[in-house]
């Protein structure tokens, strides 16, 4: 297929659903493409759009409304008519919901077999795949999906994927605006799995499903989609980083180092931890302090390894570990500025006003623990059955998934023993937006749309590897 780097071109991205634009950021970010339309339903996330990407708001009237490039859509998509956009999009990106996504098995003896009620959203994704026909898509979804419907529901979408013209008529039957798909041509599969975002880079624990499609007719020898799907696997799955092994961690991303230079920062921030044990006063406690505090060396390498489940490391592999998460530290512009020396101007970097119960229940739950650490203390979280909340971080290991919503102990904990719910600036940089990035809304409108990102930094790799392919199919 040719060189899958050097000459590469720049293409131009539509995207839908696109919230804040933590999909869009990544590709922007790569160099590679230009976004040139984006579309979604909440204000607020639309505004925070316009702000950091060059698109004007766009607020769609009364019934249909058509897509023009340059601009950020706020519309609901299923008034969008996408034929404004033809010849003007190489790729498509976007997670629409797939909730009302259902298929139904007949009973034996009824001939219609399997009958298939598609989401209402996701409906309108494939609607701009058969009237754009884009070179390239990226869909992204919960992972979750791959389990609807018995897996049903999976199986369908790859399918309307692939045979795009052949499924039109069932798929798009309700959904006509910009014309018909009928000889539209479908996408051959090149990736189709959930990704773990710490693999990229990622400070975070982070699953999605992410399918990558390109129009069937760009290849010219069965060999080229082996080579496509062996590149974009390779990417997807971190093999040309160490990340999934040595991720990177949040007391890198808030201090704005890799971990060599902050063994005094490691070292204070778990001294203020010892004789937690004897505070809470439980078994379970005194279980923790055998088995991690006693097993702590305070040597930040060492604690970082073990914290990681990594039984022994080369000098060798870890210089160019460290080498790696110094460059993404520089990549997303965090290296060398703490996110406490940040006063940013959206509010994103003030203390959040804390419950005084909830700070006091904090200091008692140490790093990597959670509401459990307390069962049968006065701090205790009153009710049964409920789900791991007020989970503080661990300094050394990825985040836990950053959520949109959800009150009651769902926020994010910092690992510092003198501070409770994390700052938005801090969500955001465990999501690895830049700092640059400015968003709209109050808190828990900013809270929704750092939640619900894609991760701009998996993104970019997403990005870099779909443009290596499409350029090696163009030369």
């Amino acid at each position: 297929m040719g060189d899958w780097v050097v000459g590469m071109s720049r293409f131009r991205v539509v995207s839908l659903f696109s919230g804040a634009g933590g999909m869009d950021l990544g590709f922007r970010l790569s160099g590679l493409y230009d976004i040139v339309f984006a579309n979604d339903v909440l204000e607020h996330a639309v505004e925070t759009y316009a702000a950091n990407f060059d698109l004007k708001i766009r607020r769609c009237g009364v019934g249909v409304y058509e897509a023009e490039p340059g601009t950020v859509l706020l519309c609901d998509v299923e008034r969008v008519d996408f034929s404004g956009l033809r010849g003007a999009a190489d790729v498509v990106v976007g997670g629409p919901p797939c909730q009302d996504f259902s298929i139904v098995r007949g009973p034996e003896w009824d001939r219609r077999g399997i009958e298939v009620k598609r989401g209402r959203l996701y409906v309108h994704f494939v609607r701009a795949l058969a009237v754009l026909q884009p070179l390239a898509f990226v869909f992204e979804n919960v992972p979750g999906l791959l389990s609807a419907n018995r897996g049903l529901a999976y199986k369908t979408i790859l399918e309307d994927f692939s045979r795009l013209g052949a499924r039109w008529a069932e798929v798009g039957g309700g959904a006509p605006l910009g014309g018909g798909g009928n000889g539209a041509v479908g996408y051959e599969i090149l990736f189709s799995g959930v990704v773990d975002a710490s693999a990229l880079g990622v400070p975070q624990r982070r699953e999605r499903l992410i399918i990558v499609g390109v129009r069937r007719d760009l290849f010219r020898r069965l060999d080229e989609v082996w080579e496509a799907r062996s590149l974009i696997e390779a990417e997807l799955r971190g093999r040309r980083f160490h990340f999934a092994k040595y991720p990177l961690t949040p007391l890198e991303v808030f201090e704005g180092r890799p971990l060599p230079e902050l063994q005094d920062k490691y070292v204070e921030v778990m001294e203020e931890w010892r004789g937690v044990w004897e505070e809470v006063g439980t078994e379970r406690a005194l279980r923790w302090k055998r088995e991690v505090w006693d097993r702590l060396t305070f040597d930040v390498v060492r604690d970082y390894l073990a914290a990681n489940g990594v039984p022994r490391a080369g000098e060798e592999e870890l210089e160019r570990v460290w080498e790696e998460h110094t460059a993404v530290l520089r990549e997303l512009g965090y290296l060398g500025i703490p996110v406490s020396s940040l006063k940013l101007p959206d509010g994103t970097t003030d203390l959040p006003h804390e419950d005084p119960a909830v700070v006091e229940r904090m200091r008692r739950i140490p790093p990597g623990e959670n509401h459990e650490f307390v069962r049968g203390t006065k701090w205790e979280v009153e009710g049964r059955g409920i789900s791991l909340v007020y989970r503080r971080l661990h300094p050394l290991r990825p985040a836990y998934t950053v959520v949109a919503y959800g009150g009651g102990g769902t926020h994010g904990y910092h690992y510092a023993r003198d501070r409770a719910t994390l700052t938005l600036r801090e969500r955001a940089r465990l999501q690895t937006f830049l700092d640059a990035f400015r968003f709209r809304g109050g808190r828990s409108e900013i809270r929704a749309q750092i939640g619900e990102a894609v991760p701009p930094l998996m993104a970019r790799r997403i990005a870099e590897a779909l443009a290596g392919v499409l350029s090696a199919l163009q030369s």
